[in-house]
């Protein structure tokens, strides 16, 4: 028959080039279904990851607003009461007047400010009746300046020395307004020379001021 093989050949070799394009056809879509499930998987873990961040922080806002609100309520009660902690007036100008944030303020300062220190002492001893010699110390603001905000904050010393000159009991004075100062003042050494009558007192001693809390919020990068 004329023309037979030929044709079967032709045949079998259309078929064969179908075979070929079907099965290359599903090999890409189901390359390109395999990366997109792959994309899509990878897509949906990132969110869930990020879902749960944003669970984690919101749980942590929460609490963070409910801390915040009982702080605000018991520095309103530190603050609202008819005497300060230390039995001064709340509306007074006094050394020891004002309300219990403003004693605790000026007890701990947050700053190292050595002019306010010396004020401070100048108007601590001319409330007796004695002769201020000298109030001296180093003034360390500059190296201080690094000190100024800390994430774990500690007392830090203030040292000065002063001299003042009275008799037996404007001394007894003297001494008892360090004991009963606002600051912590720590004596460090007193030394007493004269008479009952006429009497100097010397007093090497440090303060202290406390650097200020940072609050450090960072960001989290989900990968």
């Amino acid at each position: 028959m004329a023309g037979g093989p030929s044709t079967k050949r032709k045949l079998i070799d259309r078929a064969n080039s179908t075979v070929v394009i079907v099965t290359s056809v599903a090999a890409v879509i189901l390359v390109f279904s395999l990366v997109a499930t792959k994309t899509l998987v990878g897509q949906a873990g990132y969110q869930n990851r990020v879902i749960n961040e944003k669970h984690k922080t919101l749980t942590q806002l929460k609490s963070d607003i409910t801390a915040a609100n009982q702080l605000d309520n018991s520095y309103k009660k530190f603050t609202g009461t008819q005497q300060n902690a230390i039995g001064g007036n709340l509306g007074g100008s006094g050394p020891q007047d004002g309300d219990n944030a403003k004693i605790v303020l000026d007890a701990l300062p947050s700053t190292y400010d050595f002019p306010a220190l010396v004020t401070s002492l100048q108007t601590m001893l001319s409330s007796q009746p004695v002769k201020i010699n000298s109030i001296s110390g180093f003034d360390d603001e500059i190296a201080q300046g690094a000190n100024q905000t800390s994430a774990t904050p500690t007392p830090q010393p203030i040292p000065f020395q002063a001299s003042v000159t009275g008799d037996y009991k404007s001394i007894q004075g003297v001494i008892a307004e360090l004991e009963h100062s606002i600051r912590p003042i720590q004596v460090q050494k007193l030394d007493l020379s004269g008479s009952q009558d006429k009497l100097t007192l010397n007093i090497t001693a440090q303060t202290f001021y406390q650097p200020a809390k940072t609050l450090n919020i960072t960001q989290k990068v989900v990968k």
